[in-house]
């Protein structure tokens, strides 16, 4: 049994996948149970008649780029283009020829070509993605599979990013539930530093660090291919990981059975952050190997996602230095979160 808060010193813990330092500090939070949201996510209910996400709106959106079921006006799951893309997806000048001197002295220019996507989850302006049956979740995955591919038919792109921000405290500017995709001409740099420390990881023990995640006293719950901890270096409090049992590097390896299998254990996963923390505002991140990866680089690269509850702000301590101070040790958040059963 774990002494209590007060008498728990502060620990300093290393993660062996983002190479991050963090600081767990109990003195600067209360029991974990007491940890919920004071600002829980709004009902979606708001705006339900000017949402153009909504089914019978479509004309609204931005251009559509394919639907579930497709060729349907009944459709489960739309994948359409940011109507405010924080790329172009219009091709400019050679970006070898846009470089000046001044760049290469201080950066490099690239032209701002890319794609950015939006996933929309549901045609039902009040339901959100864990009121899907596991098999509505898959589709939902399922889009994302399939967007990804076509975009790594594209050379110019590396790396497709897939998050969802849901409240507006996590970024979210429409309450329809949905999620959003970037393709990037780039592999942006934290995804450079986690795969350098898989590496590292790799040559040091000849194991994938994901393949061996920490589980004593951090598992939450678990499926056929599928597991859901707290990480043993946990970034922020109750952040939560679901990480494939099989080794897969890529996302888009998914296929129909995994899907649902996935969509089921992400629902349990929602379901429980919503019920013990109050409906909080959310992240997810899909953390996936870049497209054009080497084979050599395949024994130690690992999808996984990453879900974080938002409770507490990232200040100028965390923006200095990388390392963040979490007041809830991951072996009290698996305890609270694993302490609801839920049934689906």
């Amino acid at each position: 049994m774990a002494p209590p808060i007060e008498s728990r010193r502060p620990e300093l813990r290393k993660d062996s996948v983002t190479n991050r330092w963090v600081i767990f500090s109990p003195a600067r939070a209360k029991r974990p149970s007491d940890f919920k949201s004071k600002s829980p996510a709004p009902s979606s209910s708001d705006s339900l008649q000017t949402c153009p996400f909504c089914i019978g709106q479509e004309h609204h959106c931005a251009p559509e780029i394919f639907r579930f079921p497709p060729q349907n006006s009944d459709w489960k799951v739309r994948v359409i283009q940011n109507l405010y893309p924080a790329l172009s997806r219009d091709k400019g000048l050679d970006s070898s020829t846009s470089l000046s001197s001044d760049s290469l002295l201080w950066g490099c220019l690239l032209d701002g070509y890319g794609f950015h996507d939006v996933i929309i989850e549901s045609p039902l302006h009040s339901v959100h993605l864990s009121d899907l049956t596991p098999e509505d979740v898959a589709q939902v995955l399922l889009a994302y599979k399939k967007r990804i591919l076509q975009l790594a038919g594209d050379d110019s792109i590396k790396y497709v990013q897939v998050f969802k921000n849901h409240g507006a405290s996590a970024g979210a500017s429409m309450t329809h539930s949905h999620s959003q995709m970037v393709g990037l001409p780039v592999i942006p740099p934290s995804v450079s530093t986690r795969l350098d420390s898989m590496k590292q990881y790799f040559n040091q023990t000849g194991k994938c660090s994901i393949c061996h995640v920490p589980t004593k006293d951090l598992l939450v719950d678990e499926s056929v291919h599928f597991i859901s901890v707290v990480p043993y270096a946990a970034s922020f409090p109750f952040e939560l990981w679901i990480v494939p049992r099989d080794h897969v590097p890529h996302f888009h390896e998914l296929d129909q059975e995994t899907a649902v299998d996935l969509g089921g254990l992400l629902k349990v996963t929602l379901m429980k952050m919503s019920l013990q923390l109050n409906k909080p505002p959310f992240n997810f991140m899909i953390h996936t190997s870049p497209l054009q990866a080497l084979d050599s680089d395949l024994a130690y690269s690992h999808w996984f996602f990453q879900i974080v509850p938002q409770l507490s702000g990232v200040g100028g301590f965390e923006l200095g230095t990388g390392c963040y101070i979490n007041p809830v040790f991951p072996e009290d958040a698996a305890k609270v979160m694993g302490e609801v059963n839920i049934s689906i």
